[in-house]
């Protein structure tokens, strides 16, 4: 993989996660604990032997930086090995980052002179385990200019996702974007299934320069590879679909979007069933995170009656002490504290969360450091939880920011 060089796009606001997103980027949101969303991608680089890669950081990256440099400090330079967290430094042009493409197209120049045969594209917020290294012996077995990882989902999604054509020599030959009909292109790979984009692209990295530079040039573009580079290439070069294959182990193919509120309440969710659908388990793919240093998790309290420490279908990080509390199908972060008589059922707690005395949670995401006072009652009451200023998405879900205080009752 030395040729390889990995872009990872981890710059985005992440709007649609507020207010998780209000003082950090999207990719440094806690997932399962003790992860970082960015850190399944890294995972999937690290385990795929992909050893060079650059991360593009914009939105309130000092989070992201530190755990990056934290718990990701584990490479050697003098094997050539590298990961280069490069912020947004106007060295092209005097904006921002405009856009995905943009984004690569400002480090240009750090490309070039990593000469790398082939520019692996990435996302910073999706949830899957992959290989990168059968993609990139799929796109240099298929002579690819291009090549763009799909998913097979059912063709009732596919109004949710830009569905690949793809001609039975495996060449994509456009997207429909979220088509509403009921015929959309089957998929090559099988056809009672369609292909779907995951956001994992391939270049061969003459074509990414060339096309990188043409979208800048273009003043009518949105500078974003789903939108714009990709047509081109599309149109102009040889772009290959690679059917994307799962190392997660179970039937169904994982690959989540944790964009909404919703989405990332639910992936959280799949992690605490009896037979989860995603396996942080399997030895042979590990996720790696950086490990907080945090004493055991306790449970105190075992007495007959509403006061006993339990956790059931539960993730309890380090750190947790559950004091006579009871927390059912629930994630706790590390250094969450759960005190007497409280009941938590089907809710994310992120790390640091104290919940005081008598307090019942249902069905919410509290985010670091919140401290729930005695008394409180947090996912009956979506009317009176919307009055106390708290997000509360379409499904119910109700989202606590850091450093609120919730009514008693």
């Amino acid at each position: 993989m030395d040729q390889v060089l990995a872009i990872l796009l981890a710059g985005g606001a992440g709007e649609r996660l507020y207010p998780l997103t209000r003082h950090t980027a999207k990719p440094a949101v806690r997932f399962g604990g003790i992860y970082r969303i960015i850190d399944f991608t890294l995972s999937n680089c690290i385990n795929s032997d992909v050893r060079r890669i650059f991360i593009l950081t914009q939105y309130k990256a000092l989070e992201l930086t530190r755990h990056l440099r934290e718990g990701w400090d584990i490479f050697s330079g003098e094997l050539g090995e590298f990961i280069e967290v490069i912020p947004p430094m106007k060295r092209i042009h005097d904006d921002w980052y405009l856009g995905t493409a943009d984004a690569v197209y400002q480090n240009i120049e750090s490309i070039i002179d990593e000469k790398p045969d082939q520019t692996l594209i990435l996302s910073g917020d999706h949830i899957y385990k992959m290989n990168y290294q059968e993609m990139l012996d799929w796109h240099r077995k298929n002579k690819a200019d291009v090549t763009i990882a799909t998913l097979q989902i059912s063709p009732d999604q596919a109004d949710r996702f830009g569905v690949a054509q793809i001609d039975p020599d495996y060449r994509i030959r456009g997207f429909e974007e979220k088509p509403k009909h009921g015929s959309p292109a089957r998929s090559v790979f099988n056809p009672d299934m369609i292909s779907a984009s995951m956001g994992v692209y391939v270049f061969e990295t003459p074509v990414l320069l060339d096309a990188l530079r043409r979208d800048a040039e273009n003043p009518h573009s949105e500078h974003d590879f789903g939108k714009d580079v990709l047509p081109y290439c599309i149109q102009k070069h040889r772009v290959i679909a690679y059917d994307f294959r799962d190392l997660n182990d179970k039937t169904a193919r994982y690959w989540r979007d944790v964009g909404t509120i919703d989405s990332y309440y639910e992936a959280n969710m799949d992690l605490v069933s009896v037979t989860p659908e995603f396996n942080l388990y399997d030895q042979k793919w590990p996720i790696r995170t950086h490990m907080v240093q945090q004493p055991p998790a306790k449970f105190v309290f075992a007495q007959e009656g509403r006061r006993m420490g339990v956790a059931l279908d539960s993730i309890v990080c380090n750190g947790c002490i559950v004091s006579g509390g009871r927390v059912v199908r629930s994630i706790l972060s590390p250094g969450v504290r759960i005190n007497s008589y409280c009941e938590v059922e089907s809710s994310i707690l992120m790390s640091n969360v104290k919940v005081g005395r008598y307090s019942r949670i249902r069905r919410a995401i509290i985010d670091s450091n919140a401290e729930i006072p005695e008394n409180s009652v947090i996912g009956y009451d979506l009317d009176q939880d919307r009055a106390n200023g708290y997000t509360v998405t379409e499904s119910g879900i109700v989202v606590v920011p850091s450093q609120a205080s919730a009514v008693t009752v």
